[in-house]
Order: C-alpha cells, then sequence, then structure tokens
C-alpha cells in the first residue's frame, strides 16, 4: 500500500479538513483528494466523507486510523535504516526557489520521474547565494541553485531556466494606481529586500545596474515572508521572481505595477560539483526536471549579463 495514500489519510484526520492536508502536504486539493479515492478503492472502505466544516472520518476510518499511523512509523524508521546505504545528493538554493520551486522538483522525483537510478536520499539547505557558493566550493553541497547575477565561479554550471520578474507593491502604495512607473518612480522608491544575497536583492542590484543614476538603499526586511508583508502593507516596492508571489498576485494582497521599461527575466542557474559520486544519476535527473518545470526562454538583450558594478 503505497504510504503517500496513507499519510494523506492521517493528515485529514489531523487537520480536519481536504485544504488544510493538502496545504500542510505541500499538494493540490485534487491531488490529495485523489489519493484518498486509490486508499479507499485498495481497502474498499470510504475513510473520509466531506462535510460542510471540512472532512470527517467514516467509522471505518476511525478504526483504521491507529493503524495507518503505525504503518506510517514503520515506514519512516526502514527509510531511515535504508538512508544510511543510499547515496546522498545535497541541494542548495535562496528561500525563492527553495519554497516554491524546489519542491515540485523534488516531488517529481518522488514519483519516479527522474527514473529507476535517481535514488539518492535528497536534502535541501536554503541560504543567499554566497554562503550556497562557499559551501559548494568546499564540498558541503553538490547542487546549487540561484538568480543569475551576471557574477562567474569556477566549476560545472548550467542555466535551467528563466523566471518573470516583477515590482510589487502593496494596494495602498502612492505607485498602486499609476498607469506607467517611470524611471524617476523608481528611483525614488523606497526598495525592499529579504536580506542580502537574496534574490529580492540580487535582483535590486541588477535593476540599480542598469539605471543611470543609483536608487535609495534598500531595506532589508529579514525573511521573504516579512518582505511580502511589508510590501503589502504598502511599506516599499520589492523587485522579485513572479513564482515568488503569484499567489499574492493572485489575491489582491500585492500588485504588480507597470515599469515602463519592464525588468527581463531573470536566468536560474545550477552549479555542482564536478564529482559528485554515487549522486550523480540523481543530479542529472534533478537537473533534466529543473529545465522542465523552468520557463525555457532564448538569451533576449534582457538578459545579457551586466557587470558588477565596482565600488
Amino acid at each position: 500500500m503505497d504510504s503517500r495514500y496513507l499519510r494523506a489519510f492521517v493528515t485529514v484526520a489531523e487537520t480536519g479538513g481536504i485544504s488544510a492536508a493538502a496545504e500542510r502536504l505541500g499538494y493540490a486539493q485534487s491531488s490529495l483528494s485523489a489519493q484518498l479515492r486509490r486508499l479507499e478503492q485498495e481497502l474498499g472502505v470510504t475513510v473520509v466523507v466531506r462535510t460542510s466544516t471540512g472532512a470527517s472520518l467514516t467509522d471505518a476510518g476511525r478504526r483504521l486510523l491507529p493503524y495507518a499511523r503505525e504503518a506510517l512509523e514503520i515506514d519512516e524508521r526502514m527509510r531511515s535504516a535504508a538512508a544510511a546505504f543510499r547515496p546522498r545528493l545535497r541541494i542548495g538554493a535562496p528561500e525563492t526557489l527553495a519554497g516554491e520551486w524546489l519542491p515540485d522538483i523534488v516531488t517529481a522525483l518522488d514519483y519516479g520521474a527522474g527514473g529507476p537510478d535517481a535514488d539518492a536520499e535528497i536534502s535541501v539547505v536554503v541560504g543567499p547565494r554566497e554562503r550556497l557558493a562557499e559551501q559548494l566550493a568546499a564540498g558541503e553541497l553538490d547542487l546549487a541553485f540561484h538568480f543569475d547575477d551576471g557574477s562567474r565561479t569556477a566549476g560545472p554550471s548550467a542555466v535551467v531556466g528563466h523566471e518573470d520578474v516583477v515590482l510589487v507593491t502593496g494596494p495602498a502604495h502612492p505607485l498602486a494606481g499609476a498607469a506607467e512607473v517611470t524611471e524617476a518612480d523608481v528611483l525614488a522608491a523606497e526598495f525592499l529586500v529579504a536580506e542580502p544575497g537574496c534574490s529580492s536583492a540580487v535582483l535590486y542590484d541588477r535593476l540599480s545596474r542598469d539605471l543611470p543614476a543609483r536608487t535609495r538603499a534598500a531595506t532589508a526586511a529579514g525573511s521573504l515572508p516579512a518582505l511580502r508583508r511589508l510590501a503589502a502593507h504598502g511599506r516599499g516596492v520589492a523587485l522579485l521572481p513572479r513564482l515568488a508571489v503569484v499567489r499574492d498576485l493572485e489575491d489582491g494582497g500585492l500588485v504588480d505595477l507597470p515599469m515602463a521599461t519592464p525588468a527581463g527575466p531573470v536566468a536560474i542557474e545550477a552549479r555542482w560539483r564536478r564529482d559528485p559520486g554515487q549522486a550523480e544519476p540523481t543530479l542529472r535527473a534533478v537537473l533534466r526536471l529543473a529545465r522542465r518545470h523552468t520557463t525555457q526562454l532564448p538569451p533576449p538583450a534582457a538578459l545579457r549579463r551586466t557587470p558588477a558594478r565596482t565600488a
């Protein structure tokens, strides 16, 4: 019996709803519902019913829940024991990619999309580009993803795709109703970044290099969630990959400012160790899946590397 079906069942029991369980597990509601249906088909009984306030267990579901938990505990112990004999792939990424992009790739691997040889245990480290580069050079990481900032480092690398860049703020910000955000508006705006070296800081630096004058110094919010909250309250503007704020834009918490000269898409780059050992098949599979899960564009003028500004 597939442990994913059991985990979906147990999580619904713990959260009391399909929506809450899907959010905790990082699935779409339709995917979680499909897993529950497959579990019920295998068992031959209904274990969960939807209610006006969420979802509840049937009598059969309540009787089977302890066994499902026990099976998951055994599954976890087996995986932990087997992990000692499996190769390990250590992946680093900034907060934006680690939270909104990389999980889709790791989940695809879990479902076998990488092929039978992609069997390495995966661990993810989150941090700014500079720290990840140091860890990669020190052999503490096998693979690192980041947004292109125009710099060069030693070792194998490749662009796996591109992501649209948006200038966002909250609905109450003075620029929110502008028909067009001009260069003068950008130069006068108070920018927010999560922390030095993060994706918002990389994009802010890229924008600053392309302007004839310096923008105002950016305010560090401390984290991506904090940045989104500050921007939503109109405390400033932020330049971010669209994938980082797509839900905020959809629900109206943030607005996409129409720049007179739109920011070009940013490349997502991968860098990896020359010899990842037995984890190499998994590393290659991750790179293939990264390309599949990312927009592929030719390198237009907007993507040409801008030399880093020197002090």
